[in-house]
């Protein structure tokens, strides 16, 4: 008997919605890693963050915008520069 092991092996660890925004914690088992997922409706952007063994999981969760713009990640230009024009 064989076990298939589908790649896409993800399970979500943790999820909350607050205006709009998602945030997911992601555990992808047959690479054993975790991400976080925050999708933005009202922007219509989102991003990942893969977490490595030196970050919190649960830290990353509940502040991923401050993770991102650590790592560099550009993220809400275009309704910035929206409101730019409209000054």
């Amino acid at each position: 008997m064989t076990t298939a092991i589908t790649l896409t092996d993800t399970r979500e660890l943790d999820h909350r919605t607050a205006d709009g925004v998602e945030v997911s914690l992601l555990w992808h088992a047959y690479n054993d890693f975790l991400s976080v997922v925050v999708s933005d409706t009202r922007a219509g952007e989102s991003f990942e963050l893969v977490l490595d063994d030196r970050d919190d999981a649960l830290d990353v969760f509940h502040h991923p915008y401050a993770y991102a713009a650590y790592r560099g990640l550009d993220f809400g230009l275009a309704a910035r520069e929206d409101e730019l024009v409209a000054v």
